[in-house]
C-alpha cells in the first residue's frame, strides 16, 4: 500500500490539492474521506469536482446522503455520517460500479460499501488554516494516483 502525506495551509490549497486529485481520477474510482467534523472533506471535494470540471457548486450532502454531479466524469459525493448501524440494502453499490467517481464521506460508517480498491484519505486538522492529508492507496492504479501527485 503505497502513502502520501501534505499539509495544506489555506482553504484554497486545499482545493488545489483536490483538484489535481480530480484531474487525475478515472473512471470507477472510489475516494474514501475521513476526519473530524470540519476538517476538510467537502472543501477537498469542492477541488476534486473542479477537477472534474463540474460547475455547479458542491455542497455538503449531509441531510440528502448523496449529490450527484456532472463533469468529465459524474461525481457521486455521498455522506455517510447518519447511516451508522443502517444495515439495509440502499443501492449506493450501484454508483461505485458506475464510470463515475465515487467520494464517500465518513466511509467508516458504511463498511460495506468499501470496494478491494479505493484511496483512503484522512484529513487531520492541524489549526484554524492547516490540514494534513494522509492519502493511502489500496490498488495499483490508486498507488499511480498518488506518484502524480508528488
Amino acid at each position: 500500500m503505497k502513502e502520501y502525506s501534505i499539509v495544506t495551509k489555506s482553504r484554497d490549497e486545499t482545493h488545489e490539492l483536490g483538484e489535481k486529485l480530480g484531474r487525475s481520477a478515472q473512471p470507477g474510482m472510489v475516494f474514501l474521506m475521513n476526519g473530524d467534523l470540519g476538517a476538510g472533506k467537502t472543501t477537498l471535494t469542492q477541488g476534486i469536482g473542479r477537477g472534474l470540471g463540474v460547475k455547479k457548486q458542491i455542497t455538503s450532502p449531509t441531510f440528502t446522503i448523496m449529490k450527484i454531479y456532472h463533469g468529465r466524469l459524474t461525481l457521486y459525493h455521498i455522506d455517510a455520517y447518519r447511516m451508522e448501524g443502517i444495515d439495509q440494502d440502499l443501492g449506493f453499490d450501484e454508483y461505485l460500479n458506475d464510470d463515475g467517481l465515487t467520494v464517500i464521506e465518513w466511509s467508516q460508517f458504511m463498511p460495506a460499501l468499501i470496494p478491494d480498491e479505493y484511496l483512503s484519505v484522512t484529513i487531520t486538522l492541524l489549526d484554524e488554516d492547516q490540514r494534513q492529508f494522509d492519502m493511502n492507496a489500496a490498488g495499483e492504479r490508486y498507488e499511480r494516483l498518488l506518484e502524480e501527485l508528488k
